[in-house]
């Protein structure tokens, strides 16, 4: 089969390599179309240490199934699909309570690091184990189902705070997870939301997906105008999907007193936290990583149209030109999305 490997840092090479072999209890995959995750794009310069050399990345991906193992009975070759990028091992602590994301053993799709290797969907096939499938609906484009991953994220992040009809709310960071969320707060019953974000491009896509305001960080005070727009009050659910300290700061600044803040960005290790702005004002801090079971209902959102995720897709492009579009999302062009490679 043909794939996108990650040979060395900074360099990819399309081959051919032999297509996956499938355990008893997984199912191969033609995959249809994969995005590329910004976590893919910082993965691919070492800097995140979890996509060591050689290795095919990729996790954000839809097919159909080719071939099921042995063990598969509720799965058959044709079948439209997407997967969950992790796989859990159903067996922890925290597999026993339903946290699959927490998983003590997780393994996540086209991840290489120093505890495991395991190589991914940009390729022609992929295999995956059949617990984590999701089958897609008719009406679905393989493209957007690509995104399923991306908005999974995002539902969960925004089902960490305890959001209520009515309720105002921020988005501090305009990219794919947080124009995601945005649209998800509104499906939510938010009645008010805002988006911040430093590209006036962003923000305008923001406001046509939705977005009752888009303020620019660069020259704006986001708090101040958060406050303008609550009755001085501030936000009732900020939602930080950069993960900088200065985004960091903007976002605990414009919540309200007893408000909540869920953090999904994780862009900076570490970051320095008003503390004091946070025990004195008592908003609460919910960390969100990756999803846990949220596919069905993002499935449901995507095929109601309830959430649009066609307007984020900057290009869909043949797997060939994967290391060009690498290059591109590195140099962070500031009105590029999503890119979805079709092998």
């Amino acid at each position: 089969m043909k794939a996108l490997v990650l040979k060395a840092y900074n360099r990819f090479v399309v081959e051919e390599v032999p297509a996956p072999s499938i355990a008893p209890d997984e199912v191969l995959i033609r995959v249809k179309a994969c995005g590329i995750c910004g976590s893919d794009v910082h993965g691919m310069d070492g800097s995140t240490g979890r996509r060591r050399p050689p290795v095919i990345m990729g996790h954000e991906a839809a097919g159909t199934i080719a071939e099921t193992g042995s063990g598969v009975s509720s799965w058959k070759p044709g079948d439209r699909v997407t997967f969950d990028s992790t796989i859990s091992c159903g067996a922890c602590w925290h597999c026993r309570r339903g946290e699959i994301n927490l998983c003590d053993n997780r393994r996540v799709l086209g991840v290489s690091c120093a505890e495991y290797r395991r190589d991914g969907a940009f390729a022609e096939f992929v295999a995956v184990p059949a617990r984590i499938l999701y089958r897609l609906p008719d009406s679905l484009p393989f493209e957007e189902a690509a995104l399923v991953e991306s908005l999974s994220v995002a539902v969960h992040a925004v089902g960490r705070a305890p959001v209520r009809p009515g309720d105002t709310a921020l988005v501090v960071g305009a990219g794919t997870i947080g124009l995601l969320a945005m649209q998800v707060l509104k499906a939510r019953g938010c009645t008010l939301v805002a988006t911040a974000d430093v590209a006036s491009e962003r923000l305008e896509l923001a406001r046509r997906l939705g977005a009752d305001a888009g303020i620019d960080t660069r020259t704006g005070d986001t708090a101040a105008e958060m406050r303008r727009l609550t009755d001085g009050r501030g936000a009732d659910i900020v939602v930080e999907a950069v993960g900088l300290p200065a985004t960091i700061r903007i976002a605990v600044e414009s919540v309200r007193k007893g408000g909540a803040l869920a953090l999904v960005g994780n862009f900076s290790p570490e970051i320095v936290l008003p503390l004091q702005s946070v025990v004195t004002r008592e908003i609460a801090l919910f960390g969100s990583c990756a999803s846990n079971g949220e596919y069905p209902a993002c499935l449901d959102l995507m095929a109601g149209r309830r959430v649009d995720v066609r307007s984020l897709i900057s290009a869909v492009a043949p797997l060939a030109e994967g290391p060009s579009w690498f290059k591109r999302l590195y140099d962070q062009e500031p009105g590029l999305l999503k890119v979805i490679l079709a092998p």
